[in-house]
């Protein structure tokens, strides 16, 4: 499956501008991790694209990411790696993150959707936005409560990158994306 298709796919299932916003910063984020590496870059960004196609049609930790995942193993080409990504995403399926590509959607998952919340709350949005200023919202819990603050952590520990490079290349990521955030 490439980009566009998985793209089509999304478009199909998912309704909601936020939702389908969110899932384009995630794979805006899982590009600029693949490095222009050709050999990975469709697999890596339709992870991105895909993670969460279920989540608005079923939105239970019973359903997610289960539901998609089984329609994508029996209706599409989408191979193991995707497959384990996905699943690896929400924690509570079990699933170990152990290839880079799981890895990198679980690190960067949670605080895309982080950037993008604080950038909404800004004058200037994504402009100007560093690390700094997304580390000092990340303190304060009542912002953007139901961002797993834990699992960003998780994410950057397992991803073993240094929190300021990882959150200012997925502000990077997402502003260069050109992906209109306010949905």
């Amino acid at each position: 499956m490439n980009p566009e298709e998985a793209r089509t796919l999304m478009m199909e299932w998912v309704a909601s501008p936020s939702l389908r916003t969110h899932m384009e910063c995630v794979a805006a984020c899982m590009d600029a991790y693949c490095a222009g590496d050709t050999n990975v870059h469709d697999d890596w960004v339709v992870a991105g694209l895909l993670h969460d196609f279920d989540y608005e049609k079923h939105p239970t930790a019973k359903e997610h990411p289960f539901v998609g995942v089984e329609y994508l193993q029996n209706n599409t080409d989408v191979g193991d790696e995707i497959i384990n990504a996905i699943l690896g995403h929400a924690a509570y399926t079990g699933v170990k993150r152990t290839a880079d590509m799981a890895k990198t959607l679980f690190a960067v998952d949670e605080l895309a959707g982080f950037i993008v919340a604080c950038a909404l709350v800004r004058p200037t949005g994504l402009d100007g936005m560093k690390a700094k200023s997304v580390k000092k919202k990340l303190k304060n819990k009542n912002f953007a409560a139901a961002v797993s603050r834990e699992d960003i952590e998780i994410g950057i520990q397992e991803l073993n990158v240094e929190i300021d490079e990882h959150i200012n290349k997925c502000i990077d990521a997402i502003q260069k994306s050109g992906i209109d955030i306010r949905g």
